[in-house]
């Protein structure tokens, strides 16, 4: 960044602290961004970024931490930047199926989009570091999904979707309510479909997050 430029004031929120932890480690002392424990789920998310918020001011928002890959679009290991965060299980039930909030024509929609400039940036500076790194929608659940079932029609709601986590949305429609831009950047520690703990690799994918967080800084500077 030169100097006639401000530095970007960015809140980053994580879930848990682990999540939190990889990312300062990434960015390293004296950063100057602030990032903070939000909570699990969008509720908890929503809430711990809008009380940050209203005590400070920001440029940027985002949510960091690990999640779970769809199949064929976002492998273990590698890193996801959202280009659509999407509430995918706010709605109605029907006996045709889902239908999304977006439809019902009450003043809400399910999808917002990112900060595309900075995310398209992050996306080529980590591709420039060899990492395995996907642009695409990030799926908010208030459920975690178990079953191939549940992760194929998810699939199919979803066109492209790339990862699910359970918090960006309310990260989303809190910086949404101060006027702000927001990103996702996930990184995969499992495969969405039948839960399976043994198989998660969370180490490994808070490791990618530090290194995502790393590349995050040089695009910024």
């Amino acid at each position: 960044m030169n100097e006639k430029q401000k530095p970007l004031r960015c809140l980053i929120v994580t879930s848990v602290a682990a999540e939190k932890e990889a990312v300062e480690r990434g960015f390293g002392r004296d950063s100057g961004i602030t990032v903070i424990t939000g909570g699990v789920g969008q509720a908890a998310a929503a809430a711990s970024t809008a009380r940050e918020l209203a005590q400070a001011s920001y440029d940027l928002v985002i949510c960091a931490g690990i999640a779970g890959g769809f199949s064929g679009q976002a492998g273990v290991g590698s890193i996801v930047v959202a280009d659509r965060i999407i509430a995918a299980d706010l709605g109605t039930e029907s006996a045709e199926g889902f239908i999304s909030i977006d439809h019902l024509q009450l003043g809400t929609t399910a999808v917002i989009e990112t900060e595309h400039m900075l995310s398209r940036r992050l996306v080529t500076r980590l591709r420039e570091k060899q990492l395995p790194v996907h642009s695409g929608p990030i799926l908010t659940l208030s459920t975690v999904t178990g079953t191939a079932e549940s992760a194929r029609v998810l699939a199919q709601r979803v066109d492209g979707a790339a990862a699910e986590g359970m918090e960006g949305y309310g990260v989303a429609v809190a910086a949404a309510q101060f006027a702000l831009p927001v990103m996702e950047i996930r990184t995969i520690s499992n495969l969405v479909g039948p839960r399976d703990r043994d198989a998660w690799r969370i180490k490994e994918a808070l490791a990618v997050l530090e290194q995502a967080s790393a590349a995050f800084m040089e695009v910024i500077k």
